[in-house]
């Protein structure tokens, strides 16, 4: 309907140009990093120098005060290596797991598709154009298992490798914090970057050749592309999910192990050598946080871009085979990539950091930069790589799109995902009221600590879901499903930055604990927890932006599934949907009950042996002793590998029950209903974990006379704070975050298998 600015020989050359300046900056920032010394001497950092940039008050305080610098140093690379082989091996055996069901399922793939057609090898009518013929089932079968399995590995390989950064760099962070505050957030926030930028360039070049390799046997086949093609987000996210559940419930059973024993118990301070828990503590932040979380996120891009590419190609620029338009999902992205760039130096070259107040205004304008540089970046991308005018499909008939409009699309997702970003920080961060409400209500204890964290949590859900809502009604109004499809993809048009925001918390975090271990100054501790404190803000708005992607993204997959389903309207009315509708809203309940269980369990465990541990071995309380932490770690590695299983299987297997037994109009109630309960669910359990930890770090702190109030670490307000603390961990760390992948993953597998749904299900009504 029209020509672009932007030639197809462009497009091919822009993509993957993008995604290979993004490897290339990941690895110049891990080339950085690489630069901080693990060894003893003065060259303990090459990274030093005078008073250099980011290099406040750059002197040695362990110089300062007499302590043996070359033992510190030491001590921190022996804690360093002891968390990376913990996290190391709990993957390598998650993966084992993991690896198991990725061939079963693929073959479950295979079969299911291939039986559509009863395993013909005939081209077929295609399903939009029936006058033109289309490449035979038993292919798509084939290519969307092929697309699977890349998915998978992929998101596999990007959660491993966030791992692998993040134990790398945590000791640097810890080294470097002698030297300044500065120094420390560097190194720990170019290690983010190097996550970040690796898995959003990863993702976007393996889908780019996946794409271009099939359409070699496809050809002008689009309709039938671009379906294979989204076995690559069911792949991506079947992985995170495991990851996820699994990671988190490895951290959180440590970490509630750690501190009921640790804090309250025995009143050791966190991160003491002296908790047998320390070590699969710190761990679990690399494997639950980290390699979780990049699968995670991973697996919201492979979908938003699948959803937005499926729909894409039986609009008017996949009938009329128009590369550039049709690749527009791939280009924005790319463009993204570039951004992110731009906006990372701002944090590592353009500015320096001095004080500890100056850590959490800078990661939060990367959010800011980022969404405004990525406004004009999507403004020129929709200029020259879409016609003035095309038609989208909008459930059997087409309508007609401006590309200022879809241009709009595009900028209310990634507007509405810096809103929920800065709502989530407002309620979870120490800095502003409703979390000083909380850590006040800890005066008269646990209850009513509990009580003030639960309600901020349901509170705060409110402006997210008007924010979705807008974006929803804009999109959609402007470009029917793949408006929905393209606005998901402009919240995660920025995903390296928001990963190397996410990932700097943990970095963070372990860098603290390993300065606690190795018995540095409490100036250093200071450091790391000032760190700490803005990564587990920001880790709360990474949160908030994965659960707003994914509500996008599900309603996306959720349009494509009834398109490609054949479903005319999805009517609430009829029993068939209602009774879908229902059971969907209960399945993040009942998902939530098994994982909360499962990391209650896995902590009682945990405590038992803590316990165990400080009775029986002697000298462990003064500091003789070393306690046993491999028993701990593998408490945890043992009950995680078992308790992800039944989670998992809920989720995979629903939608599969659901489509062959009841058919594709009660599945399409079914995943309604559980994405309107789900995003609800999952902003609540984050946010009020999430104020309930900076509640009893306030406290900690002290660092205002209301604080100092309700202080010191060890008082009655205190422990009331780490109950809360307790109880939250769980909710943020692995039922809220698990959340998002349960609507995105029951949405694309219902796409994926929605031909031999709508060919073979509804066995029972088919029956009576």
């Amino acid at each position: 309907m029209g020509v672009t600015v932007l030639p197809d020989l462009g497009t091919e050359i822009l993509i993957p140009v993008c995604a290979i300046i993004g490897i290339g900056f990941a690895i110049f920032q891990w080339i950085l990093v690489s630069k901080v010394k693990l060894t003893s001497g003065s060259a303990a950092s090459n990274n030093s120098g005078g008073s250099g940039k980011n290099g406040h008050g750059d002197y040695l305080i362990e110089e300062e005060e007499g302590i043996n610098d070359h033992n510190t140093i030491l001590k921190c690379a022996e804690i360093q290596n002891a968390i990376s082989e913990g996290a190391t091996s709990f993957l390598f055996t998650e993966y084992q797991y993991v690896g198991i069901f990725m061939i079963a399922f693929a073959v479950l793939i295979f079969v299911f598709l291939g039986s559509v057609k009863g395993f013909s090898t005939k081209s077929q009518p295609c399903t939009y154009e029936p006058l033109m013929f289309c490449k035979p089932a038993l292919a798509t079968a084939a290519f969307s298992t092929i697309s699977f399995v890349l998915g998978a590995v992929t998101s596999v390989i990007s959660g491993f490798l966030g791992m692998k950064i993040a134990t790398y760099a945590n000791a640097r962070t810890t080294l470097e914090a002698r030297k300044g505050v500065g120094k420390a957030f560097i190194t720990a926030f170019r290690s983010g970057a190097v996550m970040g930028f690796l898995l959003a360039a990863n993702g976007l070049l393996v889908l780019y050749i996946a794409i271009n390799l099939f359409k070699l046997y496809y050809g002008d086949d689009w309709e039938g592309l671009f379906e294979a093609i989204t076995g690559y987000g069911l792949g991506g996210s079947s992985m995170a999910l495991f990851g996820r559940v699994g990671g988190g419930i490895y951290t959180k059973a440590a970490d509630v192990g750690a501190d009921l024993v640790g804090k309250v118990e025995m009143n050791i301070p966190e991160d003491d050598p002296r908790n047998p828990a320390v070590i699969a503590d710190n761990v679990g932040d690399n494997v639950g946080d980290i390699a979780g979380m990049g699968s995670d996120l991973f697996g919201s891009y492979a979908e938003s871009s699948c959803a937005a590419l499926v729909v894409a190609s039986i609009s008017s620029f996949g009938t009329n085979h128009e590369f550039t338009p049709m690749l527009y999902p791939l280009i924005v992205s790319s463009v993204g990539i570039i951004v992110c760039l731009l906006t990372t130096l701002f944090a590592t070259d353009f500015f320096e950091i001095k004080a500890v107040n100056e850590i959490e205004p800078a990661l939060k304008k990367q959010l800011i930069i980022s969404t405004i540089l990525m406004t004009i970046g999507i403004a020129i991308v929709s200029w020259v790589a879409l016609p003035s005018s095309f038609t989208i499909f909008n459930f059997g008939t087409q309508k007609v799109v401006k590309n200022w409009q879809l241009f709009l699309c595009v900028a209310v997702g990634l507007w509405a995902g810096l809103i929920i970003g800065f709502v989530t920080e407002y309620y979870t961060s120490n800095a502003y009221g409703p979390v000083q409400d909380v850590a006040d209500s800890c005066r008269t204890g646990a209850a009513t600590n509990v009580i003030f964290g639960l309600a901020l949590g349901y509170k705060s859900v409110i402006i997210p879901i008007f924010a979705i809502a807008v974006s929803i009604f804009v999109s959609f109004s402007f470009a029917a499903m793949y408006g929905i499809a393209v606005a998901a993809l402009g919240m995660l048009s920025t995903i390296a930055t928001g990963l190397s925001i996410d990932a700097y918390g943990p970095i963070s975090d372990n860098a603290g604990g390993i300065a606690e271990m190795a018995g540095m100054s409490h100036r250093i501790r200071e450091r790391t927890d000032a760190l700490d404190a803005a990564g587990n803000t920001t880790a709360a708005i990474g949160k908030g932006f994965a659960i707003g992607s994914a509500a996008l993204v599900s309603l996306a997959l959720f349009g494509a599934f009834v398109s490609r389903a054949s479903i005319s309207k999805v009517d609430v009315l009829t029993p068939k949907v209602f009774i879908g509708l229902i059971v969907g809203a209960m399945l993040p309940y009942w998902f939530s009950a098994m994982t909360m269980k499962s990391v209650g369990s896995a902590a009682l465990k945990m405590v038992e042996e803590v316990r165990r541990q400080f009775k029986t071995i002697p000298g462990l309380l003064e500091g003789t002793a070393k306690p046993d932490y491999a028993t701990c770690v593998k408490i945890s590695t043992d009950a995680s590998i078992k308790e992800m299983i039944p989670p998992g299987a809920l989720v995979m297997l629903t939608p599969l029950i659901v489509g062959i037994f009841f058919g594709v109009e009660t599945l399409s109630g079914v995943l309604a209903g559980a994405l309107v309960s789900g995003v609800q669910v999952a902003i609540s359990a984050s946010n009020t974990g999430g104020a309930w930890d900076n509640a009893k770090k306030y406290i900690e702190a002290g660092v205002s006379e209301h604080a100092i109030s309700l202080g010191p670490k060890g008082s009655d307000p205190h422990k009331a704070a780490v109950i809360g603390d307790t109880i939250g961990d769980p909710l943020k760390d692995t039922s809220g975050p698990s959340l998002n992948i349960l609507i995105k993953l029951m949405a694309v597998e219902s796409l994926v298998f929605a031909p031999f749904f709508a060919t073979h299900g509804g066995l029972l009504f088919k029956i009576f």
